[in-house]
């Protein structure tokens, strides 16, 4: 890769999978070899820890060798310079404590990404990010950078208000609760408005300030890593200011269905803002099925196995399912602090079954649920009263917040409730803390568990229970696991998946696992072992940049197949200097108004049938007044569409892809050949009436000459079914034996008799024309746009110089004359003039169609139309520069150049129209 200083040697494997096995084993060997003093014992009993679990902060006395891994050391050899990885997140891996004025005291932090990307040895890592504190002046600013850079961290600093609006009020009141399916918050409407938006404004304020330091460190090879939903807009910030940025973001939290999605206010600016990056990664398959549904339903865009096309520009969309050190976990059962607290617990609980939960004190970690549980057990197994208790681990979270506070006090009531109505004198069945443990009392904890409850009511992925399990190799304990938590899709098979909102069936599970057979525990037990070992917390950042890194080079492969943007100041400029032009314009999509995919306009559905940009109304007016040009609108559509809109207009009107013709100022003529047969007519429109009624929001078009039924405003993948229905019971049913064409294009199906293009008609309507105008000087400029579909993009081709196949291939990506017909052009040939033999291979001398011919024989061919045709054919004199095909927003095409959008098509005609005088 060009600038890329980490490029593969040439014997890399080419295909993905070859590519990621070959990284995976490159990783699994360099751990095997590296000598264990240069890993470094580092991640000792109070270093990092998992975004799920509870530990206190504070450092043990071996937080030297953690901080020694983040200064890391000087290389004592010289090696090659390992790439470098940006990871960007919301805060530090460090907490800052301002000692004095240009003193601070730096602390680690908590947290599993942390864990995760300290075990990624072929990466430099530099983390950018707030840290936590607000730090006014510039001398402060100075001095708490100086302290982090020999930590490796780069701050953001962002002032209080900021914070305040951008990370407690639309990070954790806006974006969290509906992530979790909590819903937005219930106020005043015309509050919650105003409150929303001076919020997302902070949002995007703070995404910028963050995009802005990484621009400032960002070196070219660089890997940018974009986490959570704090920074979604921050990979539309990083690509607007270098498109060639390597940018990946990964959600920690679940995406929710597209149904939910929609409800925020800001909904598209999001989607399109994370599908800036080329890699979006989820914890599971079905967050990342979310995500791709919210871009199909509410941006209209299309998605596909690999993520999300837009364009022809993909954003690959992937599950990257995090895990967590469990070296670490069962290196620290080896400790005597923690066979020390193993044995207190044991002797502690002897003789009682114990039960464990440990969990945020949170309203989407299911805490009364798992305790009401756990009452419905005891009240229907009174054996159990007395031999099983529950240590409820709760940390308290956000305890400014009423809504945690009143959790809390609920939490609190139910236990003392349950501990009254079962408790005796000397023992309680539930045992409840509000506050965290340490790194040893928790691995003791779990390893002396014999069943974990994890009740999350929604959660990212919850790596508790792969801590539990990691600890669990000589108990073997049970999992009861929430089918709402993300591990569930890891660890369902060996854990016991229940949904918390049902009381009496996670009682029933609790004594399904206290009574489980020690085969079926160790079975279970295997599984899940294997699983949490594999699959940890360093392989997990690994793949993700390795597949970051493998994204890139796909889409830079891509890249160089995507036409290019038509040069508007080019085909301007080559318009004022012909002196015949002919402008094909299509209809649909291209001179039509922008219509989202919801069909809505203003808030309302729209008409079913097209109209005209109001925009284009005055250059199409000049264009049309201009002697030297002659328009066409080319349409699908029918007579009367046209006649709506483009009555008031000079020009000539093509409908139904040719087969009528007609000068504004006169009557329709028919250009179709004799003899059409379409008798299948009635048996494909009720096939259409009958899936139109089955589809809601869908319609279709009963033309003269084809029948096209359309679901481009009805439910996406609904009517993508549907379509495949349809298409299924045309092929075997009405038109199994006829002569017809079905076209499935974006959003719709049309049947037409077989040859009926836009490009076969083509050649009968330059004829009309140059017959209607009595055109003597020669064709030296055409411009051809549309949102075509691929039956009728042979229109392109018709235009096209005719020189051999593989000069197309190998100048098609230069520009602004991609063909290289510049100096290839013949000369002005002007009807029933007389060609010399060495130019006829550039001259365009159509005849009548491979359908005419072979379907009406004799008669066809000498009709008035066909010889019109060779007349029209003969007048064009075009040379390459002077031949602009562009495609509407279209990401497979013949023709040369690309206009992205409607929009674009209307920028361009107006600076033609420009040029009228």
């Amino acid at each position: 890769m060009p600038g890329n200083n980490y490029c593969p040697s040439p014997t890399t494997p080419r295909t993905r999978l070859e590519r990621l096995l070959r990284d995976r084993e490159l990783r699994k060997s360099s751990r095997v070899s590296t000598p264990s003093e240069e890993i470094g014992d580092t991640l000792s009993e109070a270093d990092f820890f998992s975004q799920d679990s509870i530990l206190s902060c504070q450092l043990s006395d071996e937080q030297q060798d953690f901080e020694g891994l983040l200064e890391g050391s000087p290389p004592q050899d010289v090696r090659p310079r390992k790439q470098r990885l940006l990871v960007v997140a919301n805060r530090l891996p460090v907490s800052a404590t301002r000692m004095a004025d240009d003193a601070w005291h730096l602390e680690i932090s908590v947290g599993g990404l942390v864990s995760a990307l300290l075990g990624v040895k072929e990466f430099d890592a530099r983390w950018i990010g707030w840290a936590g504190v607000h730090v006014p002046d510039e001398s402060g600013q100075k001095a708490l950078t100086e302290a982090l850079a020999k930590k490796r961290c780069i701050p953001v600093f962002l002032d209080e208000d900021t914070v305040h609006q951008y990370y407690n009020g639309y990070c954790n009141n806006v974006l969290w609760p509906l992530f979790h399916y909590l819903g937005l918050p219930q106020e005043d409407r015309l509050s919650t408005t105003r409150s929303f938006q001076s919020q997302f404004d902070a949002y995007k304020r703070a995404n910028h300030m963050f995009a802005d330091v990484v621009n400032e460190h960002y070196e070219e090879g660089d890997v940018v890593w974009c986490h959570d939903y704090h920074l979604m807009f921050l990979p539309k910030c990083l690509k607007e200011h270098n498109s060639k940025m390597k940018v990946g973001w990964f959600l920690h939290t679940p995406f929710p269905s597209s149904e939910i999605h929609r409800m925020l206010p800001s909904r598209s600016d999001l989607l399109r803002s994370v599908l800036a990056a080329d890699l979006v990664g989820f914890h599971t398959y079905d967050y990342a099925r979310h995500f791709v549904s919210a871009c199909t339903r509410i941006l209209g865009l299309e998605g596909t196995p690999e993520g999300v096309e837009d364009q022809g520009r993909l954003t690959r969309v992937a599950a990257f399912p995090i895990g967590i050190d469990s070296d670490r976990f069962i290196r620290a059962l080896e400790l005597p602090k923690v066979k020390e607290s193993m044995k207190d617990l044991k002797e502690r609980f002897a003789g009682r079954k114990l039960m464990l939960g440990v969990d945020r004190l949170d309203m989407i970690k299911g805490i009364p649920q798992k305790i009401l549980a756990f009452e419905a057990f005891l009240e229907e197994n009174p054996q159990w009263r007395e031999k099983v208790v529950l240590l409820q681990i709760a940390v308290p979270t956000r305890t400014d917040v009423p809504e945690y506070q009143k959790l809390t006090s609920q939490v609190h009531e139910i236990v003392g409730r349950i501990n009254g109505k079962f408790g005796t004198l000397t023992s309680v069945p539930i045992h409840h803390l509000d506050r965290s443990l340490d790194f040893t009392a928790l691995c003791a904890l779990y390893a002396v568990t014999d069943v974990a409850l994890v009740t999350s009511l929604r959660d990212g992925m919850n790596l508790v229970s792969y801590e539990f399990v990691a600890c669990q190799a000589a108990k073997k304990g049970v999992l009861i696991l929430s089918e709402f938590a993300g591990a569930a899709q890891s660890l369902g098979a060996g854990a016991l998946l229940v949904n918390p909102w049902n009381i009496s069936d996670v009682a029933t599970s609790i004594r399904y696992a206290l009574n489980m057979s020690e085969d079926e525990r160790e079975k279970r037990f295997h599984h899940n072992f294997m699983h949490v070992t594999t699959h940890t917390s360093q392989e997990w950042a690994a793949t993700f940049v390795s597949e970051l890194n493998d994204t890139v080079v796909e889409a830079q492969l891509r890249t160089r197949q995507v036409l290019p943007v038509l040069p508007i100041d080019t085909a301007v400029s080559r318009y004022t200097c012909s002196h015949n032009r002919l402008l094909i314009l299509g209809f649909n999509g291209s001179l039509t108004e922008p219509v989202d995919s919801s069909g809505r306009r203003g808030g309302q559905i729209r008409e079913l049938e097209p109209r005209l940009n109001p925009e284009l109304k005055e250059p199409l007016k000049k264009l049309c007044g201009d002697e030297k040009t002659t328009v066409i609108v080319l349409s699908g559509s029918d007579r009367s569409v046209l006649d709506n809109n483009f009555e008031e207009f000079n020009m000539w009107l093509a409908a139904e892809n040719g087969m009528f013709l007609r000068l504004t100022s006169g009557d329709w003529m028919t250009t179709m050949p004799e003899n059409l047969n379409m008798d299948w007519v009635d048996s494909v429109k009720h096939v259409f009436e009958y899936f139109t009624e089955r589809t809601p929001r869908s319609h279709f078009e009963l033309r003269e000459t084809s029948l096209v039924w359309n679901y481009k405003y009805a439910d996406v993948e609904f009517g993508r079914l549907q379509a495949r229905d349809l298409l299924q019971h045309l092929w075997t049913g009405p038109i199994s034996n006829a002569a017809l064409d079905v076209v499935h294009g974006g959003r719709s199906v049309e049947v037409r008799a077989v040859g009926v293009t836009k490009g076969a008609a083509i050649d009968r309507i330059l004829g009309e024309i140059v017959h209607n105008k009595n055109m003597k000087a020669p064709i030296d400029y055409v411009l051809c746009i549309g949102h075509f579909l691929n039956k009728d993009e042979d229109i392109y081709s018709f235009f096209e110089p005719e020189l051999p196949a593989m000069t197309h291939i190998s100048s098609r990506a230069t520009s602004p004359d991609p063909y290289g017909y510049a100096s290839r052009g013949s000369k002005p040939k002007l009807p029933g003039s007389r060609t010399p033999k060495s130019q006829a291979h550039l001259m365009k001398q159509r005849s009548l169609s491979t359908l005419e011919r072979s379907n009406y024989g004799a008669a066809a061919s000498s009709s008035s139309s066909s010889s019109r045709g060779h007349e029209g054919s003969s007048v064009l004199d075009l040379k390459g520069e002077n031949y602009f095909s562009c495609a509407v927003s279209k990401k497979r095409t013949n023709a040369r150049y690309l206009l992205r959008s409607s929009s674009d098509v209307v920028e361009l005609l107006k600076e033609l129209a420009d040029t009228v005088p």
